[in-house]
């Protein structure tokens, strides 16, 4: 089949993930993978910026996780993971990620991130129902957040644009502002934007009364909002508030675990401790689909006596999934072997440096965000002095993301989702671990010519 006819068969006979037309008229169809490259139909090459879609954390075309898989299925590919059965590869998995986080208590298997944070918001209600404070109901999250489109995670992720269709969401999920130093506001324009953030925090929690909120959920760094790093001290003051109020912190590390940030998992960063932590994406660097929730001692200890009539009743077919767990002990040993987490974390540091040097001095870039690991991004505005975003009809985050494409780079950007305080035009950078220092320098000169190219047009 000729590249048209492949293409024309996926417009054809293939709904995507945030499905339209205009967006599979002109698809990249990917052919092949190896290292930090892949490569299309025609052989051209093209560094992966995003790792994917953030989860490729030990690059493309690893056979030893191709013969993990082999190996497994043909001992045993599937068995159900309900109550009553188990697999080895799950349970040596769960033993290896909770000597990871020593802290924590047990690990629930899912497919995937959206299934790990429904299995989240469902446990922290779970929770407080067993401890009888069944009122403790309600999930506070952030403006920018991602956590998911299954109709609670939807609810939870704080991006309208996800909620537009498919109305009304559940009800009990409330949103406050995030802690974003650049956009972040408050009742005088010298407020600190951190005091801001924890401050709508406990005014929620007050507001809708402590006896009726469960849990707030938060990325460490956010991710497909726009990434997003908070100040230093706005993690343990989280961790504070939720104390005070007796409220659950669920930390979604499906982005920023594995290494992504220069740690196993983010929160490490500010040495705050959640209660419940979900994962996916880089536990299996994406070779096969897994996720899950990491709970602490004392929500399994409320799990482990219930009754067994009052049981945790919820569950998936391909939880604990021998074949993608078996997978993911081979990647996380991948990731230690090669010392991947502290490469995450010098190619991050240089990676910020060489984009503050390209972009530090341009009139229109507002933001530069970086320095934990592999996760940055440069934040573009119209006027740098008033924060001014281009207009959205100048489409300059799609424009800019075509002419990195042709020139060899492969990443996500983020269009101007309206004037200020709505976020800028954004480049989002989150290459694979296992990237070099001149590649490093490859990715941000093809993002200093594209965006003189772009801007210059």
């Amino acid at each position: 089949m000729t590249l048209s006819d492949i293409a024309s068969s996926d417009r054809k006979h293939q709904i995507h993930s945030l499905h339209h037309p205009i967006d599979t008229k002109d698809a990249f169809i990917c052919a092949g993978g190896s290292g930090i490259f892949i490569s299309d139909m025609d052989g051209n090459k093209y560094i992966d910026g995003l790792s994917g879609l953030w989860n490729v954390n030990i690059g493309h075309g690893r056979a030893e996780l191709a013969e993990a898989a082999a190996d497994q299925m043909r001992t045993v590919a599937y068995f159900s993971g309900y109550a009553g059965s188990a697999t080895i590869p799950s349970i040596k998995l769960a033993e290896r990620l909770i000597e990871l986080v020593p802290y924590m208590g047990a690990v629930y298997f899912t497919s995937g991130g959206s299934e790990a944070n429904e299995a989240a918001l469902k446990t922290a209600r779970y929770f407080w129902r067993a401890r009888g404070k069944s009122n403790k109901i309600k999930i506070i999250s952030r403006i920018h957040a991602y956590h998911g489109t299954t109709l609670q995670t939807m609810s939870a992720t704080g991006i309208a644009g996800y909620w537009k269709m498919f109305e009304p969401r559940v009800p009990g999920f409330i949103h406050i502002q995030t802690c974003y130093p650049y956009r972040c506001y408050g009742a005088t324009a010298d407020e600190n934007p951190e005091d801001v953030a924890v401050r709508e925090l406990e005014e929620a929690i007050l507001r809708e009364g402590p006896d009726t909120v469960a849990a707030f959920i938060g990325e460490p760094i956010h991710g497909a909002g726009g990434i997003i790093y908070p100040t230093d001290g706005y993690w343990p003051r989280v961790r504070e508030i939720c104390n005070r109020y007796e409220v659950l912190l669920i930390a979604d590390e499906i982005i920023t675990g594995f290494g992504r940030t220069g740690r196993w998992f983010g929160l490490e960063h500010w040495n705050t401790r959640p209660d419940i932590l979900t994962f996916a994406k880089g536990v299996t660097s994406g070779y096969l689909p897994l996720g899950g929730m990491i709970v602490s001692r004392e929500i399994k200890e409320t799990l482990d006596s219930a009754e067994p009539s009052n049981r945790w009743m919820h569950g998936f077919t391909n939880s604990g999934h021998p074949t993608c767990c078996a997978v993911a002990l081979k990647n996380i040993e991948i990731i230690e072997r090669e010392e991947l987490i502290a490469n995450s974390a010098a190619m991050g540091n240089l990676l910020l440096s060489e984009l503050q040097e390209a972009f530090g001095d341009h009139p229109n870039a507002g933001d530069i965000r970086g320095g934990k690991g592999l996760l940055a991004a440069v934040e573009f505005v119209e006027d740098r002095e008033s924060r001014k975003n281009f207009p959205v009809e100048k489409d300059l985050g799609n424009r800019l993301r075509l002419e990195m494409l042709k020139r060899g780079v492969i990443t996500r950007t983020r269009p101007a989702a309206g004037p200020h305080p709505a976020p800028g035009d954004e480049v989002l950078f989150s290459p694979p671990l296992i990237i070099n220092e001149q590649e490093i320098h490859q990715v941000v000169t093809v993002a200093k010519e594209s965006v003189l190219a772009v801007l210059s047009s």
